[in-house]
């Protein structure tokens, strides 16, 4: 399995009160019911306000590498770079999974 992690930047000036944000957002969180590759889907918004922190995230999982292809194709997924690409930068991870786990400590 492929984890594909997106994290999202808005631009200078927008915020979550502006409607394409809300437009996106929306479009991405509807995304596995157009995208038949996508197994697992979690997205959502930044709660922790930090100088660091991102946006918006989204963490997708595909069956292998030539399923994150056909998403990144789709054209509902093509819909979404669109409204994103207006409003924020992101960067994009994939990798397999299951990935090294190291246990947490408790």
């Amino acid at each position: 399995m492929i984890r594909h992690v997106v994290l999202f930047k808005f631009r200078e000036g927008v915020t979550w009160s502006d409607p394409r944000a809300q437009v996106a957002e929306e479009a991405t969180r509807r995304h596995p019911e157009f995208i038949p590759e996508i197994l697992s889907w979690e997205c959502g918004r930044n709660e922790v306000d930090r100088p660091v922190a991102y946006d918006f995230a989204l963490i997708g999982g595909f069956a292998d590498p030539a399923a994150v292809t056909r998403y990144l194709e789709h054209p509902d997924h093509q819909r979404g770079v669109a409204l994103w690409r207006e409003l924020a930068e992101w960067n994009v991870v994939d990798f397999p999974h299951p990935a090294a786990v190291i246990p947490a400590r408790g």
